[in-house]
């Protein structure tokens, strides 16, 4: 199997396919280039394409932004004709011949190596499309609801061909969630929140766990990145901070803003719909102050970042997710908890807990 990350994040991506592996007891071991943004996961005991499936749910994974079965390498001698190489591959393949194939993506690493190649990707990816429609291996518009096919490229010579699987896949090439910057947020920040709510939540949840009306606090809200995605679905938020919030959001009338102690700051009604916090703290401070938010009934569910330490970045997290789940268990609070590296995080992850009325 492959798996797309940051680049730099091959051996925390690496430990935690090994621990998600063992507690499936699909037992393998991972391998990977430092700096190139992917990790190979090699199962000891061969698995068909549809144990392969059900294994390793990419919502489970901390460090992967996707998910691949890997069929195999083609050889392009032939620079003339790359696709007739690539099509006679997967003729002769007698699993891709049986694949009805929902789409194409033309991939490469996300790395400084990769943007070279990406030109060509680009490219390449209209004429592969048609090639493969030709010969009805792909549907005729994208599918979501079917395998997709993934070739991805380390230089133009060779690529690897993969599948991807409905329900267990990022939906987007590279595994990326691409946001525009709105023109009117105050800082880039914001997309950070947007993906976590895009990512964790599906349209209907978004419908109701995110209602006009409801209430926040969000803890370290300068500028007002994460303010401006709440306030933007109409919900009234207690920023709390000691630098200045955008004047923007303050003539919304939807921000009351306070300067004083994230760690001490309680809710002027004593409880809000969601809690969010973006402050640069130590992980392990920031997780016990989310855990007792919730557990004090402060706040119903909440979306935080927590900063990563230079090393054992999983095993840090890994602990750390543990110790709120416990926690929570123990106060008998029902709650969905997700957790990922995003695309528009840095050195940080991002947790959301559903709880309460939010699960409903």
């Amino acid at each position: 199997m492959l798996f797309y990350c940051r680049e730099g994040y091959e051996a925390d991506l690496g430990a935690e396919l090994e621990h998600v592996s063992a507690a499936q007891k699909l037992y393998g071991y991972s391998q990977f280039v430092r700096h190139s943004a992917m990790v190979q996961f090699h199962f000891y005991e061969a698995l068909s394409i549809e144990q392969q499936f059900v294994s390793f749910a990419l919502s489970d994974c901390i460090f992967a932004r996707q998910r691949l079965c890997v069929i195999g390498q083609v050889e392009l001698a032939d620079a003339s004709d790359r696709i007739t190489s690539i099509l006679d591959y997967l003729k002769t393949n007698t699993e891709l011949s049986q694949q009805c194939l929902g789409d194409i993506f033309v991939e490469h690493a996300d790395n400084e190596t990769g943007k070279e190649v990406a030109k060509f990707c680009k490219k390449f990816t209209v004429p592969m499309r048609q090639a493969l429609r030709r010969e009805m291996m792909l549907t005729s518009k994208p599918h979501s609801g079917l395998p997709f096919i993934h070739l991805v490229f380390s230089d133009s010579s060779q690529c690897t061909v993969a599948f991807s699987y409905p329900k267990n896949r990022h939906s987007q090439a590279l595994g990326i969630t691409r946001l525009k910057f709105p023109i009117d947020a105050p800082s880039r920040s914001t997309l950070k929140l947007e993906e976590a709510i895009q990512l964790f939540m599906s349209p209907e949840q978004q419908s109701m766990c995110l209602q006009k009306g409801m209430t926040a606090v969000d803890l370290g809200a300068c500028p007002g990145g994460w303010t401006y995605q709440l306030v933007s679905r109409g919900i009234h938020v207690e920023a709390i901070d000691n630098g200045a919030m955008a004047e923007s959001l303050m003539a919304t009338g939807l921000v009351n803003y306070q300067a004083t102690d994230g760690f001490k700051y309680k809710p002027i009604n004593g409880h809000v719909d969601w809690l969010v916090c973006d402050m640069i703290e130590k992980p392990e401070r920031v997780a016990q102050l989310m855990t007792d938010w919730l557990c004090s009934r402060k706040a119903t569910s909440t979306i935080f970042n927590l900063k990563l330490p230079m090393k054992q970045r999983f095993q840090t997290v890994a602990a750390l997710i543990s110790t709120i789940i416990d926690t929570l268990n123990d106060a008998q609070i029902k709650h969905q908890l997700s957790a990922k590296h995003l695309y528009h995080d840095r050195d940080e992850i991002t947790v959301m807990i559903l709880a309460g009325a939010h699960l409903s």
